[in-house]
């Protein structure tokens, strides 16, 4: 029951080539967005479409598959965990981020 506690499944599209990073151990780190899109009518009956980005991070294996297989508009699955961290601008002005570890990942469409 403990998996469910904090759990997060996204079917969209990336919206850009996946950022690859090398660490000095070798161990890869894959960052990219993906873009859900969910459509309704508005009271006018018009149809709206609300597209929402979420940042992902992806280690190990699957930062290797990312950066072989995925590049922009590629439509995927991805099964995680939302993070939460934070980090200074070189101004000094402190900035939040929420992210998706990456768990599984499933490549849909072509």
């Amino acid at each position: 029951m403990n998996s469910l506690r904090n759990k997060v499944q996204l079917i969209g599209n990336l919206g850009n080539d996946p950022e690859i990073i090398t660490l000095e151990n070798g161990t890869k780190l894959a960052k990219f967005s993906i873009a859900t899109n969910e459509s309704y009518k508005n009271v006018k009956g018009e149809k709206v479409t609300d597209t929402q980005w979420h940042n992902i991070v992806a280690w190990g294996k699957l930062a290797e598959i990312t950066e072989n297989f995925l590049s922009k508009g590629k439509e995927v699955m991805i099964e995680g965990k939302l993070t939460n961290r934070s980090y200074e601008t070189n101004d000094g002005e402190k900035r939040y981020i929420t992210e998706i570890k990456c768990n599984e990942l499933l490549m849909l469409g072509k």
